[in-house]
């Protein structure tokens, strides 16, 4: 298999990330040629089938790894395609009059209509055993990336990764080749041409001979012609063809005299004549213009924050960016960029002359834009470093305690002010209609929550030290402690407005259980399940919301796994009352939180515990995020005059709030 166009980009584990119209070349298994009955006088006309494609894995120059073609993907927009030689559209063969997939293979059959000197080749050499093979030309419209250790099944076959999956294609055309590039497939040509279409020029006393028809079917050569119809001779005629084609070819040579060692190789493959050939050849003679020698500046923003997520070793840069930009970033940078090197690279391309970092505080005006030279096109390396640690930052962010967000409702704010809302518990019940149509109006609930976000920010720098140490490990470090120190304050917050709830979880409001049978159990749970069913809306009506969660400090996580997932529940002390059967087996789901037993919170108990309706139903507490984004922000910039180094802040805009008290059930799990 051999490619035609320079490397792909890098396919994502979806077509969304692959670009369009790339030509792939695909290797034939086996070609066969034979000839077709002859039509009167007609000479025979060639025929030809070939396994185009076996449906395995192949190697293809500019792909980092072996690419299987999904036959099932595999466009074919005519049964008639071009067949040409070496994919030149110059150097026609014939055409194909049928293209099918068969268990799992690629076939195509078709025939030599062309009457050109490559497509005589073909035939001349096929039937003296030349092992001739094929390509495709297809277009790759959609590739998927199997990583290493997963499997995929193509073409009802399982290959490891990693490798290439090209899900949807589109198939050009199909040439005859004298090598293909898969070494393990092995190519035959069964040449099996009529006696017809065979002639030897002479034998060995001389004698032309002609022997493969019968005397009163063979064209006759002599004197049996008319004038009208002159007599037939098709040696003399390949002598005649043979004889034009070596004067041309010879007239190439004469003209390009072994100077032009391309243009005589494009001029003898494609058929040129020698007057398009001398033209070339004077073209390619002018004088040329002194070559004006400019500064290349080809690193682009996007190598070198690939280059820095490599060094990083960030485990799904494939994801992040394309195939010929992490080939790039890896070319240039095979050790791993350091700090200094990222940041003389940018102000390179902002227009800074000097070679090395000594002078620091140049190096990153430059970089920075700050001294940005007309000419000369600038690199952000405040987006660089931002984009790169936005991915550390957010490894920080999610490696702390996530318990918050599976118990609270989102809601998406658009500023600062406080926003109320009103639930609909009661008045939201369905009326009859009356006659004549009319639909009476709902009501919203009488009961309003309110709620506002906050920003919360921190600003850490890399200062001097590391950029002498050249420590690219800054740029990661740093943006995760940010993303932590995020995570820490969103867990402090929610957690301090969830447990300081001796107002909100109280008999009163029928959703607060104290006693000895409270603690967490099948009877304390059978209690707080009545309780929460219990509920009732302004109307005193059934609220009609199911508890779906328990919420447990850490010293009940493990009874409060055992109640969701075990089938039985044995006693073994005498006085066992309840049957082993656990009739709560599968009803909530368990999340377990450190924050609700730590002695700095107002509220704090290790045996307290929670029944919860989804969020997403009846939350009793609600977390808004300015504009949607609920993970922080990180941003990059040159540090202040005072501060020799590079700032990073991270920012993060929300707010917690109390919500509606029919939500859950707390009990208190002790006396």
């Amino acid at each position: 298999m051999s490619r035609k166009t320079p490397t792909p980009a890098r396919p994502h584990e979806t077509a969304e990330q692959v670009p369009q119209h790339l030509s792939l070349v695909c290797r034939a298994d086996r070609i066969t040629l034979e000839a077709l009955a002859a039509d009167g006088d007609a000479p025979a006309i060639p025929r030809f089938t070939m396994v185009a494609y076996t449906g395995e894995p192949m190697t293809v120059e500019g792909w980092r790894h072996p690419v299987v073609v999904d036959l099932e993907g595999l466009s074919i927009p005519s049964q008639r395609r071009p067949v040409r030689f070496g994919h030149s559209m110059y150097a026609g063969v014939g055409h194909t009059e049928r293209i099918v997939v068969e268990a799992g293979r690629l076939v195509a059959e078709g025939i030599v209509s062309r009457d050109t000197a490559v497509a005589r080749e073909v035939v001349s050499s096929g039937k003296r055993g030349f092992p001739w093979q094929a390509s495709i030309g297809a277009q790759v419209a959609q590739a998927e990336f199997i990583r290493a250790g997963k499997s995929v099944t193509v073409n009802a076959k399982t290959f490891e990764g990693p490798l290439y999956v090209a899900r949807r294609t589109v198939l050009g055309e199909i040439s005859f080749v004298d090598l293909g590039a898969d070494g393990n497939t092995v190519a035959t040509i069964a040449a099996q041409l009529q006696e017809s279409d065979v002639m030897d020029e002479t034998n060995n006393a001389g004698t032309q001979t002609d022997d493969a028809q019968p005397n009163s079917e063979r064209p006759q050569v002599g004197g049996n012609g008319t004038e009208a119809n002159p007599p037939v001779n098709p040696v003399a005629d390949i002598r005649a063809q043979a004889l034009t084609e070596t004067k041309r070819i010879n007239a190439i040579r004469r003209i390009c005299a072994g100077r032009h060692a391309e243009i005589e190789e494009k001029a003898i493959t494609e058929g040129w004549t020698s007057d398009k050939c001398e033209l070339e050849v004077l073209r390619a003679s002018r004088p040329k213009p002194p070559a004006v020698h400019m500064a290349e500046n080809a690193m682009g923003g996007q190598i070198l924050e690939a280059a820095c997520m490599l060094t990083g070793k960030v485990a799904n840069a494939e994801e992040l960016y394309d195939e010929k930009t992490l080939e790039a970033a890896s070319r240039r940078f095979r050790g791993g960029i350091g700090l200094q090197e990222l940041l003389l690279e940018a102000a390179w391309a902002n227009g800074y002359t000097g070679r090395n970092f000594r002078d620091h505080r140049e190096v990153l005006r430059a970089a920075f834009g700050q001294n940005l030279q007309a000419g000369f096109s600038s690199i952000d390396i405040g987006g660089i470093l931002s984009n790169v640690a936005n991915k550390f930052l957010l490894e920080g962010f999610f490696s702390v305690e996530r318990t918050w967000r599976n118990i609270t409702a989102v809601r998406n704010v658009s500023d600062f002010k406080t926003v109320t809302s009103y639930r609909l518990v009661g008045k939201d019940q369905y009326e009859k209609v009356a006659p004549g149509g009319e639909i009476k109006h709902g009501a919203l609930g009488e009961m309003s929550y309110s709620n506002k976000a906050d920003t919360y920010a921190l600003m850490l720098s890399i200062d001097r030290r590391d950029l002498i140490n050249d420590d690219l490990g800054a740029i990661t470090t740093v943006p995760r402690k940010l993303g932590r120190g995020s995570g820490l304050k969103i867990n402090d917050v929610f957690w301090s407005i969830f447990m300081n709830n001796a107002a909100f979880f109280v008999a009163g409001n029928n959703n607060y259980l104290t006693g000895a049978d409270t603690a967490l159990g099948i009877d304390g749970l059978t209690k707080a399940e009545v309780a929460f069913l219990n509920q009732t809306d302004p109307d005193g009506k059934p609220l009609g919301v199911m508890p779906q969660l328990i919420l447990v400090p850490t010293a009940l996580s493990a009874i409060g796994t055992v109640l969701f997932k075990s089938l039985e529940i044995r006693d073994t002390t005498a006085n066992a009352k309840f049957p082993v059967a656990n009739p709560h087996a599968g009803k909530f789901r368990v999340e377990v939180s450190r924050y609700l037993s730590n002695t700095q919170y107002t509220g704090f108990s290790d045996k307290a515990w929670y029944l919860l309706a989804d969020p997403t139903d009846l939350p009793v507490i609600e977390t808004a995020f300015l504009n949607g984004q609920e993970s922080p922000t990180i941003e990059t910039a040159d540090a202040d005059f005072n501060v020799l180094g590079v700032q990073m802040r991270g920012y993060h805009d929300f707010g917690v709030a109390l919500q509606e008290p029919r939500g859950g059930v707390k009990s208190k799990g002790e006396v």
